[in-house]
């Protein structure tokens, strides 16, 4: 009985170990949720990412993509949205990624971001104002 908790207990430390041993850049790639698909890159020393594709991005013939109307810049109100690095300054530290930034194009508001990798091919990420319980979490799987 001692060796069969014994063995279960190595089983779940080495489980976690290895869950534990993603590298950093693991999120660098292509991750899509219901209603997003964006591609993560570095970016020096944080990670950034790119809207490929979002479920309103584009106009009603639906081969056009929508402008970034509602940007605070006026400058940049004619960019378009299909290709627009929307996520910046994404720190990896003890086992997370922190202090981000997402810019969303549907009301031009900056948020706060953090995320994890659940494993190879599941990410969390949570964008919130002020403070994270306020926020929305979004669960995205690897596509590429």
């Amino acid at each position: 009985m001692k060796k069969s908790i014994l063995a279960v207990i190595i089983l779940l430390l080495s489980i976690s170990s290895f869950a534990q041993k993603l590298s950093p850049d693991q999120i660098i790639g292509v991750w899509q949720c219901e209603d997003y698909k964006i591609e993560v890159f570095k970016a020096g020393n944080t990670y950034a990412a790119k809207l490929l594709w979002a479920k309103d991005m584009f106009e009603a013939d639906g081969k056009t993509p929508k402008k970034d109307v509602k940007n605070p810049n006026g400058k940049l109100r004619s960019r378009s949205v299909q290709g627009l690095t929307h996520i910046t300054e994404l720190v990896y530290k003890d086992g997370e990624y922190r202090d981000g930034k997402l810019y969303s194009v549907q009301d031009g508001n900056t948020y706060s971001l953090k995320g994890q990798l659940k494993n190879a091919n599941s990410l969390e990420i949570r964008g919130y104002k002020g403070v994270p319980m306020l926020g929305k979490t979004y669960k995205w799987k690897r596509v590429e």
